[in-house]
């Protein structure tokens, strides 16, 4: 069974959401990371078990710029937390699903991450996550 682990939302200027979303969630965000292969910088809330992730570009061409550009800041990619990747990817090509990669990368969040292609989910970009282990 998936766990919903994040919602990944675009932002423009990450200062301003974070003033936005700590307001509205009514804690701090814990946690800024930058992932420099994603050209981006994330910032983390914690809502119950679940987790909202503000995306800001860092890099024009980066995928997080893109998705700004063509339409605007708001929900970039829904999250589902797995065991091992690597079985769910197979298992979902064995289903069809296609995928932004061939093979995961590692995310913020000591995560190791990979996407479904929205193609292959009604238009929605999933991210699957799974902890990296210490």
């Amino acid at each position: 069974m998936l766990k919903i682990e994040h919602i990944g939302i675009a932002v423009e200027d990450l200062k301003a959401a974070n003033e936005l979303y700590k307001n509205l969630l009514g804690s701090e965000h814990y946690k800024e990371e930058a992932v420099e292969i994603e050209g981006v910088v994330t910032s983390f809330f914690k809502v119950g078990d679940t987790k909202i992730e503000l995306l800001k570009a860092t890099d024009p061409d980066s995928p997080i710029a893109k998705f700004i550009e063509h339409r605007g800041q708001g929900i970039h990619h829904i999250a589902f937390e797995v065991q091992d990747i690597l079985v769910e990817m197979d298992r979902l090509k064995k289903l069809g699903f296609t995928f932004t990669k061939d093979t995961p990368s590692r995310g913020a969040d000591n995560k190791l991450v990979c996407f479904v292609h929205p193609r292959s989910a009604n238009g929605v970009l999933i991210e699957l996550c799974q902890e990296i282990p210490a």
